[in-house]
């Protein structure tokens, strides 16, 4: 995660887990494993114009294809949309629900204290250390894929999947990988492609060990970074630069042969467009 505005995000939806890693996959019934395999969804498309709404939805401009907001927003009609859940650290404002009902799946240090991101403080690492954290994440991110489905989202991507790289070596890249094949699972089963986000250095095995479908990264024009990601996925990237640190013209990032041909120019906040930082170009 490089950015992401603040937002809140209510668990409604109740519904089972359906699988995670150990333990929790061995409690699980073969049928709701079996159907989780078989669930048919639509992945990203190859081709489109991608607008990224976290900042809150609007009506998408015109040639717009594809859109994504979060999951406590509706998909936009008539577009595939994609659904955001935070999904490896809390949400702001959600600290205290996952006090109440996942206490064991938050970060602690040695001394019992919480371990927030440390660009982000107050959003809390989730712990992906054992099966039997990794279970209780993913029985409480199962009913935010649940309510993405049930609002008509084809898509759902997890963010801040290198939690690891900031968890003071706490965490480890092993850990957040066996729960993203758990949330992996959980999306296909509810009829939802799964996308990555961000995360070049895993390299293939976001597709072949975890399962991903596509990947939602996040300047990787600025970072050098999307060739990391075209290599495995081809065309199924999205890529959005931000207006505020793009150290080149706009019109010289269209013009690059090896960026994602779905890559977008937003503002830092994803504001709407009746905001005067609004940014939103395309090539």
């Amino acid at each position: 995660m490089r950015t992401r505005p603040v937002l809140l995000t209510t668990a409604i939806a109740l519904v089972a887990v359906l699988a995670s890693a150990g333990c929790a996959e061995a409690s699980t019934p073969a049928s709701a494993r079996a159907a989780a395999a078989t669930t048919s969804y639509r992945n990203l498309p190859t081709a489109g114009l991608p607008d990224y709404q976290l900042g809150g939805g609007y009506t998408p401009a015109v040639g717009v294809t594809i859109v994504e907001r979060d999951s406590t927003d509706r998909p936009a009609s008539g577009k595939y949309g994609i659904c955001y859940v935070n999904g490896f650290q809390t949400q702001p404002g959600r600290l205290a629900a996952w006090k109440r009902t996942a206490p064991s799946a938050l970060l602690r240090d040695a001394k019992g204290r919480l371990v927030s991101d440390p660009g982000w403080p107050d959003e809390v690492l989730l712990d992906t250390r054992t099966a039997a954290k990794r279970a209780a994440i993913t029985k409480e991110l199962t009913r935010y894929v649940a309510r993405c489905a049930d609002r008509g989202f084809d898509a759902v991507e997890f963010d801040n999947l290198d939690s690891w790289t900031r968890s003071g070596k706490r965490l480890t890249r092993a850990g957040n990988l066996a729960l993203a094949k758990a949330l992996v699972r959980v999306g296909h089963g509810h009829g939802l492609a799964v996308g990555q986000k961000n995360t070049p250095q895993l390299g293939t095995a976001g597709r072949k060990t975890t399962g991903f479908d596509f990947v939602v990264a996040e300047e990787c024009v600025q970072y050098d970074e999307c060739s990391a990601y075209t290599a495995v996925y081809g065309k199924r990237v999205i890529d959005i630069e931000y207006s505020d640190t793009l150290g080149r013209s706009w019109e010289s990032v269209c013009g690059l042969r090896d960026r994602p041909a779905m890559t977008i120019l937003r503002d830092r906040d994803l504001v709407t467009p009746d905001d005067d930082e609004y940014v939103f170009e395309h090539c």
